[in-house]
C-alpha cells in the first residue's frame, strides 16, 4: 500500500511540475520555483491545490 501511495505522489509531483513549466507561461519564475518545491515536498496536496486554483 505504501508503494502505491508513493507512486501516486511521484505522478502528482511530475504532473504539477510539467503543468507549471510547460503550460503556464504567464507565471513568474519565482512562482514556478515555489510550485515546483511544493510539488516535491507535498506532492498529492499540491496537485489538488494546483488543480482547483491554477488549472481552472
Amino acid at each position: 500500500m505504501e508503494k502505491l501511495i508513493g507512486l501516486i505522489g511521484i505522478v502528482c509531483a511530475i504532473w504539477v511540475i510539467y503543468e507549471v513549466w510547460a503550460n503556464h507561461k504567464s507565471m513568474s519564475v519565482g512562482e514556478k520555483i515555489l510550485w515546483t518545491i511544493a510539488a516535491i515536498i507535498f506532492n498529492i496536496i499540491t496537485a489538488i491545490v494546483f488543480y482547483f486554483f491554477k488549472k481552472r
